[in-house]
């Protein structure tokens, strides 16, 4: 597959040097794929949505796309957006005390998603959004990991603020027994035990002990039980070990052996050893892989072929958490939507391994998983979301992106395989060099 852009197509190679990486980083930067347009708070919008696609709603903020675009800014060495997210983050949480509280003090109130700490708001002005399912543990869990680690390098204050709000998760997600609850998850789709929001959660609760560990923590001491972050931990890591390699075991239609956010507990999270990443990945590549992205899973209904004729505007990103039947009758076999998140995370997985072992058969995975990257990005050098097969007028089946383009997650993960690749590629040159 060749690149789309004429310029990046010129750019691709099979194997790269470091100058050859760097051309395509400068090319991306110039061309805007790299760019992120944050809000006058620091948050980002999921989608740099114009007037046309404003009925998608992925002008709001999401808490989960956030936390990807700051872990993206901090690994490539701007902190300072970074932490402008992160904290952005924490004030949402703290208007949402009331509801963490209000779980804490009787659980049964969880059954109702609009209950729980909510993961998608407006950001400018900052308001909330209609019903939605807000029941997404993973999102709560990515917040818990980021801010974590953050605040333990030093780059976020624990405020006495702050320090109130990151007590509120090991209390919430003891309330709600987040190792058996069932959530919508990464996907917003209907409830079931998922593994990779239990890996989320337990990747959190993880960066939470080491914050506990170190000496930037003392305003956390007093609000926050060790002992009960290591049992939830606990709960979680053998909860997670029962349902893995699957996402989830329940019974059918919950039931599902293949999901790509189990990618996410590989990397970045790395709650996952290496045998594990390994199941994880082959799953993906072999199950969910296709000519132009990855699927989701298996019978992913949204954005599937034709999705633009059979659903209205209105329609295409609502709540379907609860009707997922009304969007699933349109669904045929194999048309499932691809999409551009996930090879970024692959390439890198694939790299670490090169960078850790020296062994070229990995650095030739990343470089592969890295060309798919690019051969996402639009002629324009916009990142989308997705592509999915529309019928076009002549009766052919024509490639599309979803109205979400550019996604800001996927420039964020993007970016994290670019920059993953330069340090291959150099790696790659001094080993030549002996």
């Amino acid at each position: 597959m060749n690149p789309r852009n004429p310029d990046l197509r010129q750019l691709s190679r099979a194997r790269y040097s470091g100058e050859d990486v760097a051309q395509i980083r400068d090319l991306l930067i110039k061309g805007g794929t790299l760019s992120f347009p944050a809000l006058p708070n620091g948050l980002f919008s999921a989608a740099s949505v114009n007037q046309h696609a404003a009925h998608t709603g992925y002008q709001a903020v999401w808490v989960r796309d956030n936390v990807y675009v700051a872990y993206s800014l901090f690994a490539n060495g701007e902190t300072g957006k970074a932490a402008a997210t992160v904290l952005a983050l924490a004030d949402h949480f703290e208007r949402q005390a009331s509801r963490f509280d209000a779980v804490i003090a009787d659980p049964s109130r969880a059954a109702d998603p609009m209950n729980r700490p909510h993961v998608k708001f407006n950001g400018d002005p900052v308001g909330e959004v209609d019903t939605w399912p807000h029941d997404q543990n993973d999102a709560l869990g990515y917040f818990l990991w980021i801010f974590s680690r953050m605040a333990r390098l030093g780059l976020v204050p624990v405020s006495q603020s702050h320090a109130a709000v990151i007590a509120h998760f090991p209390e919430y997600f003891r309330a709600i027994r987040f190792w058996s609850d069932e959530d919508s998850g990464h996907w917003e789709e209907a409830r079931k035990n998922s593994a990779s929001s239990i890996g989320v959660v337990c990747a959190g609760l993880r960066e939470l002990n080491a914050l506990l560990d170190s000496n930037r923590s003392s305003r956390l001491h007093t609000l926050i039980s060790r002992e009960l972050v290591e049992s939830l931990l606990e709960s979680g890591l053998n909860r997670l070990n029962q349902i893995l390699p699957a996402e989830c075991i329940q019974d059918p239609p919950r039931a599902r052996r293949y999901d790509a956010a189990l990618l996410f507990l590989a990397w970045p999270l790395e709650i996952v050893d290496r045998k594990m990443t390994d199941r994880i990945v082959q799953d993906v590549r072999f199950n969910l892989q296709g000519d132009y992205g990855i699927r989701r899973y298996l019978g992913d209904s949204f954005w599937c072929s034709n999705y633009l004729t059979n659903l209205t505007a209105e329609d295409r990103t609502r709540d379907f958490s609860r009707d997922l039947s009304s969007r699933d009758r349109f669904f045929e076999p194999g048309t499932e939507a691809q999409w551009c998140i996930f090879d970024p995370i692959v390439s890198v997985v694939f790299g670490l391994r090169y960078l850790s072992t020296g062994d070229a058969q990995w650095l030739l995975l990343q470089t592969e998983h890295f060309n798919r990257a690019l051969n996402q990005i639009t002629g324009g050098l916009r990142c989308p979301e997705l592509w999915h097969w529309e019928t076009g007028p002549d009766g052919c089946a024509v490639l599309e992106t979803s109205e979400a383009t550019p996604l800001l997650w996927t420039q964020a993960n993007l970016w994290l395989a670019l920059s993953h690749m330069e340090r291959s590629a150099r790696r790659a040159e001094r080993s030549a060099r002996g």
